[in-house]
């Protein structure tokens, strides 16, 4: 009959709009996407405050099982919402989920909410006109180390905008070691931290050696927990806030370009005490960097 596509905001059970509530309380199925981004709040919670049964919907399950336990369901007179952490449209792998139910003629409604894409500007003074692309930061691995987000990060950056950092989630990842073994396990959760964000920055400038940014100067914002009661912001050098404690996740990251007064201003009230930065520090401008053909999902 339908599908909706409900996004649940940034923060716990209850950001999620007057209208989605409504909405999820009068479906059939419930599925929560689990893979793209977390509340702050389990999925127990969520079942006891909007009164229906919620069914994770990993990775796995959304690519690849879609059509028979969320489409079909909703092209034989069933209402079915999918949940999405932030806003239903921000991510690729959730366009695609509306796409195949426009192509099998299924109306889709779309129930919008607060996104990082929005927050993370808002929050720290910066405005969201001045942002460029945004980029992916996948975990490096002992024989991966993907840097293709770097020329985005240094295109922005000579052009004097900022970019926000999507930090990697790994989530439901299989232990090649156990299917070795005949066995059938997953890896423990895990979500980049504004340290290790900042760590692979840094060595991406000294793998390109392309002058984006400067580690010592170009002022950079992390963020935890956007939308939750711990929120954390601080404001700083690469190299400072690689020693900061950010805590739980989710976290995000941002490298500024050049700074308004009142966005400057307004990042001051963040600011590491005695920071090293220097406002509207500049790139290198003409420049030939490396660029990998990794594929990052933001």
């Amino acid at each position: 009959m339908v599908l909706y596509m409900v996004g649940l905001g940034l923060g716990d059970e209850d950001d999620i709009t007057v209208k989605g509530l409504k909405v999820v309380k009068e479906c059939d199925l419930v599925f929560l996407e689990a893979y793209t981004s977390i509340l702050g709040v389990n999925k127990e919670r969520l079942e006891q405050v909007y009164g229906k049964s919620i069914t994770i919907a990993d990775r796995s399950l959304v690519e690849n099982e879609a059509e028979d336990l969320i489409l079909t369901p909703a092209l034989h007179q069933k209402k079915v919402a999918f949940l999405v952490v932030g806003d239903p449209v921000c991510a690729t792998t959730h366009a695609d989920l509306w796409l195949r139910a426009r192509q099998l003629h299924i109306p889709v409604h779309v129930i919008h909410n607060a996104s990082i894409m929005g927050a993370a500007g808002g929050v720290t003074g910066l405005q969201l006109y001045n942002f460029g692309h945004t980029v992916s930061l996948p975990f490096f691995e002992e024989n991966w180390r993907p840097t293709s987000f770097y020329p985005k990060l240094q295109y922005n950056r000579r052009g004097g905008m900022h970019t926000l950092c999507l930090l990697d989630i790994k989530v439901k990842e299989p232990d090649f070691d156990a299917m070795i073994k005949g066995q059938t396990r997953h890896l423990p959760p895990r979500f980049m931290t504004v340290n290790t964000a900042a760590e692979q920055l840094l060595e991406a400038e000294e793998t390109h050696k392309g002058g984006a940014y400067d580690g010592s100067k170009t002022l950079c914002v992390g963020l935890a927990r956007m939308g939750q009661a711990t929120q954390q912001i601080v404001a700083g050098t690469l190299n400072e806030l690689v020693k900061v404690d950010f805590g739980e996740p989710l976290h995000s990251l941002i490298v500024c370009g050049d700074l308004h007064d009142l966005e400057l201003e307004v990042l001051k009230e963040y600011l590491i005490p005695d920071s090293s930065f220097e406002a509207n520090d500049k790139p290198a401008k003409s420049v030939t960097c490396n660029n990998d053909t990794a594929n990052n999902e933001g």
